[in-house]
């Protein structure tokens, strides 16, 4: 894949976390909040990592 789909495709998985987080924040059910806080989060992280940028490679 090249280096422009594979930034397309880690703005998507950053997107749908986005959502992800927002519905979080609508619902009343605690449970449910937490599932979608959690998913949201491993979605962000893999899309880091996909991009290269994830928190290890930062200079410190």
């Amino acid at each position: 894949m090249s280096v422009a789909g594979e930034t397309g495709r880690a703005d998507q998985m950053r997107e749908k976390a986005r959502h992800m987080t927002e519905a979080a924040e609508r619902t009343n059910d605690p449970e449910q909040r937490r599932r979608l806080q959690e998913k949201a989060r491993k979605l962000h992280e893999q899309s880091e990592q996909q991009t290269g940028r994830s928190g290890s490679d930062l200079p410190q």
